[in-house]
């Protein structure tokens, strides 16, 4: 069994019917509305949707773009901003010859704008990959007299708190869904955001990725998608994580 809980529809509709104030951790990857494809429409009005049904405690991660924050800035009245990680991808999403290469996406957190950032949940997270160090004492030249032999000491490296710009390799040739997040990634922003059995929002749950990292966490999860395609697709992941399954194998 999972703890998870898949709806086929607009969450803006979907989202009236939940509960106010009933979801702990909001993981949101809307459509940018940067390109000309059918699906990549932005949904108006959708983060005062969200709003309504967030604890106080809650908060919210947006995946985007700087463009797309910017050009959607009013719709995140009653929001207030929290702070905002890079993700750096090992592929780019653009060949323009006359701009940088793109590897990146933000990922911004947003809090209730009506309640002290004191109240907010915050679980620090922290990498391994802090690099060992070596300490040395220099020799004294031999004139100044006999003090010893000199040393080195190694001093491993150990957990330090997780910088803002993470890389994580992209979906890119294996995803299901075409703007499909990495698992840990989006894990990460679970662990840092969602108290122990906490529930997780997804607004725009694609293939189940939101679901899955929320699993793991120990956390239940309420997936709305539009696509019966991709809803078929998340509960296929799902069960194959139920069972054990390399998510390939779902």
């Amino acid at each position: 069994m999972t703890d998870a809980l898949i709806i086929t529809g607009d969450a803006r509709v979907v989202l009236a019917d939940l509960p106010a104030e009933s979801v702990d951790c909001v993981i949101a990857d809307p459509p940018y509305g940067e390109t000309s494809l059918t699906w990549d429409r932005w949904p108006d009005g959708w983060p005062t949707a969200v709003l309504r049904v967030l604890k106080p405690t809650g908060s919210m991660w947006v995946f985007g773009s700087l463009r797309m924050f910017l050009r959607h800035r009013d719709e995140f009245d009653g929001w207030a901003h929290r702070q905002e990680i890079v993700w750096e991808k090992h592929n780019g999403s653009n060949a323009a010859a006359d701009r940088f290469r793109r590897v990146h996406e933000l990922v911004v957190q947003y809090v209730r704008a009506d309640q002290p950032a004191s109240q907010v949940y915050t679980k620090p997270v922290f990498s391994l990959d802090s690099t060992a160090r070596t300490v040395r004492r220099k020799q004294r030249p031999a004139h100044w007299g006999e003090i010893g032999a000199h040393h080195y000491v190694s001093e491993d490296g150990g957990p330090r708190l997780m910088r803002s710009v993470i890389y994580c390799r992209s979906e890119h040739g294996r995803a299901i869904h075409p703007t499909q997040k990495p698992v840990d990634l989006v894990g990460l922003l679970i662990e840092h955001s969602c108290p122990p059995s906490g529930t997780v929002l997804s607004p725009f749950g694609g293939s189940g990725t939101d679901a899955i990292a929320a699993q793991r966490a120990g956390c239940r999860s309420i997936l709305v998608e539009t696509d019966p395609f991709y809803v078929a697709a998340a509960e296929r992941r799902l069960a194959g994580v139920t069972l054990g399954l390399p998510l390939g194998a779902a």
